[in-house]
């Protein structure tokens, strides 16, 4: 179970790493949402002297045996002042198998469409 969460982990890490640059690592802050032990929520918080403005949010769901089944993240429009769909990663486990499923919002069609060359599926031997 622990490689799963840190495969699961990486693969969040990895989205992320893809939406900041590598200088606001140290100027981001984070809060976490849990509820019933498992984190369902993470916003993160990017300093400006000495504010905070939004920056990332996270949203988590779960199945019946608390393994993560979605990940979606939201960036803050400072425009609109307000959070927008940006990618949920949603994986499907059978046996031994994970595959995660990358999307991307679509604004036009206001859904979230599948980006097929990101699709991954792995073998978990701890599972």
């Amino acid at each position: 179970m622990r490689t799963l969460k840190t495969l699961i982990l990486s693969s969040i890490l990895l989205v992320c790493g893809m939406n900041a640059s590598a200088d606001n690592k140290s100027n981001l802050i984070y809060n976490s949402e849990e509820e019933n032990g498992v984190m369902v929520g993470q916003t993160v918080y990017k300093t400006d002297g000495n504010t905070l403005a939004n920056y990332m949010k996270y949203n988590y769901k779960y199945d019946d045996q608390k393994r993560m089944s979605e990940s979606e993240s939201l960036k803050w429009n400072s425009g609109k002042n307000m959070w927008e769909k940006d990618i949920c990663i949603r994986y499907t486990y059978q046996g031994k198998t994970v595959t995660t499923n990358y999307y991307k919002w679509n604004k036009k069609s206001e859904k979230y469409v599948l980006i097929p060359e990101m699709t991954v599926t792995m073998d978990n031997t701890n599972m």
